[in-house]
């Protein structure tokens, strides 16, 4: 365990708030939700939790908002390389979340084998017309996580817009072929304009160059360098007829190269806005509603290191507890930030599964259980038993 600050004095009577993002490879959200939750019950009987996974608007943004009350929805769509995917949105009355790693997604590769050349977003697109369909009058994408480099050019055609070659043929999915488009038919593309639109991203740099999505996201996703520069040849060729067709400019846009370029579609023909994931995700989850008069928040992740500084779900939760008046202790798999760093951040302490299994493939094997064997040590630090009676609240 590295802490930042030791507890000095008892919490004030409240709940614990449980609010981890996934552990890539080990658990979701919610389960290592559940699993923290567990181990706490055993640990200190009476405690009152309250579990509330989170996300940043990656793999798993569907699901934490579905853990915290929003209707599921199932929807078989194209996956990234074509083959049928049972894809998964959110709803909420008129409010839906669509996350792009459901649809066309690297976990969704057949066989995980990367296929960067014509993995596409057409999946993603279709989860939005669905949405559309049920009603939904505000959106919100999560872009991470994504298989494609296609520019967001899939999730047009999902929509229903259509990609011409010049025999007025249909382009084949992914990126390469957009070297070959020369018109766009829009007129299947569901009318938008009273639907807001607000993807879950970062501020990405612009659609192309050295900065761009094909040199940032191609070899993320198993590109060449040869093949980087024809993805950004595509691109280019996609920027020049979509722009014209939406008559807006957005391939310079903060977010415009977000997850392969798909934030450049939702920017030009969406009218999408970007903002960054992890606080958006909160305040959809109602995390402040829940933070409030808890004794301690527990967040977390796969690896907490100098990366999760820059915008992870983990250290939004944690600068949104402080506003709460709630201290912040973080579990993770791997922990690689100093006291200094944690304090800065808002939070108070971290603990790390590594420190109780070290070798890498028990640790992942074991995830939940180690979980539930970390919560001793943050009972005996912050929760002491007097401060919990047979009700859940102090003597």
């Amino acid at each position: 365990m590295v802490s930042a600050d030791s507890p000095s004095h008892p919490s004030p009577p409240g709940h614990v708030l449980l609010a981890p993002d996934r552990f890539p490879g080990a658990l979701t959200a919610a389960r290592a939700a559940r699993h923290l939750a567990a181990g706490l019950r055993r640990a200190r009987p009476g405690l009152p939790v309250v579990e509330l996974p989170v996300a940043d608007g990656g793999d798993g943004t569907v699901e934490a908002a579905v853990a915290a009350g929003w209707r599921r929805i199932d929807v078989e769509v194209c996956g990234p390389t074509g083959r049928p995917v049972a894809a998964r949105l959110a709803l909420n009355g008129h409010s839906a979340v669509v996350e792009l790693a459901e649809a066309s997604g690297l976990r969704r590769l057949p066989g995980g084998r990367p296929r960067p050349l014509v993995a596409s977003s057409v999946g993603t697109g279709q989860l939005v017309a669905h949405a559309v369909r049920l009603g939904a009058r505000r959106i919100v994408l999560g872009l991470g996580g994504g298989a494609c480099t296609d520019g967001g050019a899939g999730l047009v055609q999902g929509l229903g817009g259509r990609l011409l070659d010049a025999l007025g043929k249909d382009l084949p999915p992914g990126g390469a072929a957009l070297r070959s488009l020369h018109a766009l038919d829009l007129r299947g593309l569901p009318d938008m304009s009273d639907i807001e639109v607000v993807v879950a991203g970062d501020s990405a740099g612009p659609l192309l160059g050295r900065t761009g999505a094909a040199a940032v996201d191609g070899p993320r996703r198993g590109a060449t360098r040869d093949e980087v520069r024809l993805l950004d040849a595509g691109l280019r060729r996609w920027a020049d007829l979509a722009e014209a067709a939406a008559r807006t400019a957005a391939r310079d846009l903060p977010g415009a190269g977000t997850s392969g370029g798909v934030g450049f579609a939702a920017l030009a023909f969406l009218g999408a806005t970007i903002e960054p994931g992890p606080s958006l995700m909160l305040d959809l989850l109602g995390f402040a509603e829940k933070a409030r008069g808890a004794r301690l928040v527990v967040t977390g992740e796969g690896t907490l290191d100098t990366r999760s500084l820059r915008g992870s779900a983990p250290i939004g939760v944690a600068r949104a507890a402080a506003r709460a008046g709630a201290p912040v202790v973080a579990v993770a798999g791997r922990r690689g930030l100093t006291g200094e760093q944690l304090r800065k951040a808002r939070i108070q302490a971290a603990y790390a599964l590594a420190d109780i299994e070290p070798d890498d493939e028990r640790r992942v094997r074991r995830a939940g259980p180690l979980l539930e064997q970390l919560t001793v040590a943050i009972a005996d630090e912050w929760l002491p038993p007097y401060m919990v009676s047979s009700k859940g609240s102090m003597p």
